[in-house]
């Protein structure tokens, strides 16, 4: 349901508390017991909006039933838009009459009409809403994207890994239309494929209890779910150009946060290669394919699983880190000495990658060398296991 919509609010520059206050001062008050806010910056996407909102319109429970009316609100933000987003958002409740959702428009100066800001925006009112409305602790903020489709149970599973004990949920993000022969998409499979295989072998070697295999590698803004509280804790997001999305994800390590990457919350997004920001899926796919026949290049692998297994070592240091100076490791003695001034494992390991790195930074080698050799790695290391366990299967 939607409510008599405000007018535009035009920004001279960068908005103020009062400002950001008049932005949302239309929405009625949030429901009791209401469960999440989904929020989805919107800058022209009055072609790709409508289609989004009949997939969240669409979400069922685990027993896939729709959910009980208050059970989440959907926050659309349409900036500096030169279309008619915000009233093709308004419309969409015709189709969708149990959709409960809210729109505002905004114009940002040139300096602020970005992602981040307008993300931000959003974030901020959702957890405003949701402390409002029910215990933080039982509640997510959720941003997407007005270009993507999340799958019918996207909901149901992120409620699920929340309340497992994750403090944030990335959700797996595929693409909308696959054709395998296409050159870029091929790239795309490929850069998929090396970065799933990091991500096994990290939950080998440095592994988390809160992210076990199997995960995923993304945390990007068309899936990112997070507490209220953990959104407090972070300061919020950053609000930068680009990549607002990743400047969060470090800012929840830095915390010590459990982030999980969950195979089972899927969204499927739009291949354009015109996307709405500087850097994203789209920049990514323009610059596969101005590739061409050339290989990409990637860190090189040898000095990744260094890495890990360094991480690991200082990961399993860090309950004891007050002893952890003066002790036979491989861990040079001023990072050792440092451990004691950090208050987090996240905090301390950004500062310390750099100091225990390569002193070039990694070297780099072709994707597919990269690809080949992480999957040597990867069955050397599950066949170790096996094989121990065959030997003490013999009989003696």
């Amino acid at each position: 349901m939607e409510h008599a919509p405000p007018l535009p609010l035009l920004l001279p520059t960068a908005p103020s508390a009062a400002a950001v206050s008049a932005l949302w001062q239309h929405l009625p008050a949030p429901a009791v017991g209401l469960r999440a806010t989904i929020v989805i910056p919107a800058k022209d996407e009055a072609a790709e909006l409508p289609a989004t909102l009949a997939a969240l319109a669409a979400q069922v429970s685990p027993a896939g039933k729709p959910w009980p009316p208050g059970t989440f609100e959907v926050l659309v933000l349409a900036n500096n838009c030169h279309d008619d987003t915000a009233h093709v958002a308004r419309t969409s409740v015709r189709t969708h009459p149990g959709l409960t959702l809210h729109v505002a428009e905004i114009t940002l100066p040139a300096a602020e009409a970005h992602v981040g800001r307008a993300r931000r925006l959003l974030l901020d009112e959702a957890a405003r809403r949701l402390e409002q409305a029910a215990s933080p602790a039982a509640a997510c903020l959720i941003s997407t994207d007005a270009d993507t489709r999340v799958a019918p149970d996207w909901l149901a599973a992120t409620f699920r890994e929340l309340t497992a004990g994750a403090d944030a949920v990335c959700g797996r993000i595929l693409m909308a239309e696959s054709n395998p022969a296409c050159p870029v998409r091929r790239r795309q499979l490929q850069d998929a494929t090396y970065h799933l295989l990091r991500a096994r072998l990290e939950a080998l070697l440095d592994p988390q209890v809160h992210d076990p295999w199997p995960r995923h590698h993304q945390h990007f803004g068309a899936s990112f779910a997070l507490t209220p509280l953990a959104y407090r804790r972070v300061g919020g997001l950053p609000v930068v150009p680009y990549l607002e999305d990743e400047a969060l994800y470090q800012a929840l390590l830095r915390h010590d946060l459990r982030v999980r990457h969950s195979p089972s919350v899927r969204v499927y997004t739009s291949g354009r290669r015109q996307g709405r920001v500087a850097v994203g899926l789209s920049w990514q796919l323009r610059e596969w394919a101005s590739l061409g026949t050339e290989e990409a290049l990637v860190p090189a692998p040898a000095d990744y699983l260094a890495e890990l297994q360094l991480r690991r070592q200082l990961r399993q240091s860090w309950p004891d880190r007050l002893a952890a100076a003066g002790t036979a490791s491989a861990v040079p003695e001023p990072v050792l000495a440092a451990m004691p001034d950090f208050d987090s494992f996240g905090a301390f390991w950004e500062w310390a990658r750099p100091q225990v790195g390569p002193a070039n930074g990694f070297a780099t080698v072709p994707l597919r060398q990269a690809i080949a050799v992480l999957r040597l790695e990867l069955a050397r290391l599950t066949a170790a296991p096996a094989a121990g366990r065959a030997v003490a299967r013999q009989p003696g």
